[in-house]
């Protein structure tokens, strides 16, 4: 496996002590939410450190380096839904040969995953009843295979630039379908005490 740049560990010396994904998971948590109020991004992981703050996606691409500075394989999952909410992207780990996740959100599900999954699917699948719409449709739909950051170049750590390329190949990477189409209408909604517990948020947008 190809190593995280010698001559960019300087830039990210805050990641020396970031050595396991719960305190990977712990930084994360300190960032405030990117609401991107002038316009989309994508940033990555040095402008996030610079800005202090991110969403999900740039989130997944910084503790996603900060394995690789560890010498771990930065690997991204991508949770994809139905066309009426937003896809989420968490950075997969493994210990003990059982997938853990971390997890940037502002809100009180969808977060991190201790290792204990014995597949993907089945970390995939522990999001799947938090996922739902304000009317309690459930949304989840499909998941990516591990996608690894290593198939781009390392300016991917340091760009002062949008990386939407690799949002894009994320997007159109091969995903698993969760269940048959006709499972759909079948469906039972979220309860609205679940509805309700939904809409707690970490950081109110102002």
């Amino acid at each position: 496996m190809r190593s995280f740049p010698k001559h960019l560990q300087k830039q990210f010396k805050i990641f020396k002590k970031l050595n396991a994904p719960a305190k990977i998971q712990n930084f994360l948590d300190t960032l405030p939410i990117n609401f991107e109020k002038d316009s989309d991004t994508c940033a990555s992981p040095l402008t996030v450190l610079r800005t202090n703050q991110a969403h999900c996606i740039e989130g997944a691409m910084l503790a996603a380096a900060a394995l690789w500075y560890h010498g771990k394989k930065p690997l991204l999952l991508d949770l994809k839904t139905i066309k009426d909410d937003s896809d989420h992207v968490v950075t997969l780990f493994k210990k003990h040969g059982f997938w853990g996740a971390m997890s940037k959100t502002n809100h009180a599900v969808l977060r991190y995953r201790d290792p204990v999954y014995k597949s993907v699917r089945e970390l995939a699948m522990s999001y799947f009843h938090e996922y739902f719409l304000d009317n309690g449709k459930k949304t989840l739909r499909s998941f990516s295979a591990p996608f690894s950051l290593l198939a781009f170049d390392d300016e991917w750590l340091t760009s002062p630039e949008n990386l939407w390329g690799i949002a894009e190949g994320l997007d159109d990477s091969p995903h698993v379908p969760i269940f048959f189409k006709d499972t759909a209408p079948t469906l039972r909604p979220a309860h609205p005490l679940e509805i309700q517990a939904g809409k707690l948020v970490e950081y109110e947008e102002r």
